[in-house]
């Protein structure tokens, strides 16, 4: 199979306009992402990240450097704000290099944004939350030290 860039979605919420609580949930979600798919960062070719407008706290591209995307073209900026949609929300579209088929990709959606795929929830046991977050701590320990 070759190699063709495919796009990978994912999609959280906070629950207020806070600078650590939106890196935090755009960790998290960028980390499953990465480990359910085997993203290496060198097969990313950019990402995206979108908030709703009641997001200004923080870029949530700064969480993509804390977990090693140092070269990875990342850009931010705010979703069309529909009345009515849902608020606190927190997407990314990463642009990937991989031999995966289309369907064989995961996206994923945390929380409150479940209700924007509810075909793409996930069921994660306490223990892969765990390992993910010890993964997580050792990508910011790299990333503080740099």
């Amino acid at each position: 199979m070759s190699v063709v860039c495919r796009g990978v979605r994912g999609a959280t919420t906070v629950e207020r306009d806070d600078r650590e609580e939106i890196l935090r949930a755009t960790r998290e979600l960028l980390a499953l992402m990465i480990h359910l798919n085997e993203i290496r960062s060198e097969d990313v070719a950019s990402a995206i990240f979108t908030t709703t407008t009641d997001i200004v706290g923080a870029f949530p591209a700064t969480a993509a450097r804390q977990l090693g995307w140092i070269d990875v073209p990342l850009i931010c900026g705010h979703e069309i704000d529909v009345p009515g949609s849902l608020d606190k929300c927190i997407r990314v579209l990463v642009h990937w290099n991989t031999d995966k088929a289309q369907g064989d990709i995961q996206h994923v959606y945390l929380k409150e944004a479940q209700a924007l795929r509810p075909d793409k929830t996930l069921l994660l046991s306490s223990v892969d939350m765990a390992e993910l977050n010890r993964w997580i701590e050792e990508q910011l320990t790299v990333w503080r030290a740099s």
